[in-house]
């Protein structure tokens, strides 16, 4: 990032390799459109480029990177609720195509013989997407991409308490979603580096 701030063209290709992949994977997490979390990622970049002069020298540019990226989502979720709604010319909601929670289309995932059923993802996408916003973006951001809370608490602009509780809570309404009232959450007290 410090040489970015310097000028060094390469320097940025570097960064744009280092980050774009995580980042676009949180923007369709927190949009649930491949296209717009594209053009979201493109935008996070721009944003980037322009206040790439008020980068702090030697700060960590990740948690930057991500609250750039984060307010711009919300800015597109902004908009999209004035939006008008558009059908097809029968009357129904166009179809989205599938993809995995980290944007890579659900196609790409498939032949991993871990992963869980389509009928299980199905499930569990669709109970992510019942989550409060504030719950979702908690838990994509420290257990789907790894952020400590502090860092998640400075992308989502609230304390590392709140993003725990939110988190947490984020688990309790996906057992229940997901009908295991048995399990427990995973600790949300470590953080990660």
């Amino acid at each position: 990032m410090v040489r970015y701030c310097a000028g060094e063209a390469a320097a940025f290709q570097r960064l744009y390799a280092l980050l774009a992949p995580r980042l676009l994977g949180y923007l369709f997490g927190l949009l649930h459109d491949r296209a717009a979390a594209e053009d979201m990622l493109q935008l996070t970049f721009l944003k980037l480029h322009e206040a790439r002069r008020a980068y702090v020298t030697g700060a960590n540019p990740i948690p930057w990177t991500y609250t750039i990226a984060h307010r711009t989502a919300l800015d597109e979720l902004r908009k999209r609720k004035r939006a008008r709604v558009r059908l097809t010319g029968d009357g129904a909601l166009p179809a989205e195509p599938a993809a995995h929670v980290t944007g890579v289309a659900v196609e790409a995932h498939q032949d991993d013989a871990q992963r869980a059923s389509p009928e299980a993802a199905r499930n569990a996408v669709s109970a992510l997407d019942r989550l409060p916003e504030n719950q979702r973006q908690a838990l994509l951001l420290t257990k789907v991409h790894g952020r400590s809370t502090a860092e998640a608490a400075m992308i989502a602009g609230t304390t590392p308490g709140a993003i725990k509780q939110r988190a947490h809570r984020a688990y309790v309404t996906l057992r229940q979603l997901l009908g295991k009232e048995g399990e427990s959450a995973p600790s949300l007290t470590k953080e990660t580096p």
